[in-house]
């Protein structure tokens, strides 16, 4: 059975290609527009790992990862954060949120998926 990861940037385009990669890698993936829209899809599914951009509307990346790491379902759930934010305190928020490696934009889908492999849940 596929692996699920989600998805969560308010760029469409960029959504489109790292669901491109994952599902040509053997993932499913859901795709979320940005923190709300993503806790909104987290309705208690298998999710074996999330990748959440830091800066988005509405809700941001490491206030998603603080909600969610808040369910019981999703506790454990490895998160990338996937940013153009390469600022050291950033870093620092988004690891004190529970995110466990962290993407620098532009990113190689192989590097993407070498991180996602070390990380996802069996």
């Amino acid at each position: 059975m596929a692996k699920t990861i989600i998805i969560i940037d308010d760029s469409a385009t960029l959504r489109q290609v790292v669901s491109l990669t994952l599902k040509k890698a053997g993932y499913d993936v859901i795709e979320a527009v940005d923190g709300k829209d993503a806790l909104n899809k987290l309705t208690g599914q298998k999710i074996h790992l999330m990748v959440c951009d830091v800066t988005m509307p509405n809700m941001d990346g490491i206030s998603f990862v603080k909600a969610a790491k808040q369910l019981p379902a999703y506790k454990f759930t490895p998160v990338i954060m996937l940013t153009t934010e390469s600022q050291e305190t950033k870093m620092q928020e988004g690891k004190a949120a529970g995110a466990k490696a962290w993407v620098v934009k532009p990113f190689k889908p192989e590097q993407m998926l070498a991180a996602i492999e070390k990380l996802i849940m069996p």
